[in-house]
């Protein structure tokens, strides 16, 4: 009979009584609450007319989602008790606050929360495990670089408006706009300059992989 190779969805032995365990548990619900915390924060930038930052937002919290899936299916199902630990988040604010929120949390996982997992599940066993903690770090990193680079814009006045002519893009319609900054309102489909987003976020977002 022919034996099965461990993939990235299953670990060659139990994480039963684990601290590895207990990770994925802490993992999995800071995913699912940022998933839904994004949610609340992009329906906060749509109110105040930020449209792009708004699908940001929503893009985020799916991927989130994803990231939690990942997770729970690692657990192999579980039944823990984490006493003493407290799992809460930041009130939901203006857009601007909500970004800072979102980069802090962000930067948490890259610099602290996944390293710290992977390297425990490492020295307890789990390769598996640490390879999808660090992949999600790196996604995470990601995460954080684009809402940086919002908040950053916001704090220079420049969401709508750049130093020299770029292309715009209507998030409505696709109408493309050359210029300094969006018309007021799109000229193919009558939506606001809020549904307009800048074509040069590659250079904007201001990150860098290994």
């Amino acid at each position: 009979m022919a034996t099965s190779t461990p993939t990235a969805t299953t670990t060659s032995r139990s994480l039963r009584g684990s601290e590895t365990e207990k990770n994925l548990l802490r993992a999995f619900v800071g995913e699912s609450q940022a998933r839904n915390r994004y949610d609340l924060m992009a329906g906060k930038a749509k109110k105040e007319g930020f449209v792009q930052i708004m699908k940001t937002f929503e893009e985020t919290a799916q991927q989130e989602s994803e990231h939690a899936k990942r997770l729970y299916s690692l657990l192999q199902g579980c039944d823990l008790e984490l006493p003493g630990e407290h799992f809460g988040g930041p009130s939901i604010g203006s857009t601007r606050d909500n970004l800072a929120a979102a980069v802090g949390g962000e930067d948490h996982e890259v610099a602290v929360m996944y390293p710290t997992f992977a390297n425990i599940a490492d020295t307890e066993g789990f390769p598996e495990v640490a390879t999808v903690f660090r992949a999600i770090m790196m996604a995470e990193k990601y995460h954080s670089a684009r809402f940086a680079m919002f908040l950053r814009l916001i704090d220079e006045g420049r969401i709508f408006r750049r130093d020299g002519k770029i292309y715009w893009r209507c998030l409505n319609c696709g109408y493309i706009h050359e210029g300094d900054m969006p018309p007021e309102k799109c000229p193919a489909c009558d939506h606001p300059r809020g549904y307009f987003e800048p074509l040069d976020f590659p250079r904007e977002m201001r990150i860098s992989f290994p």
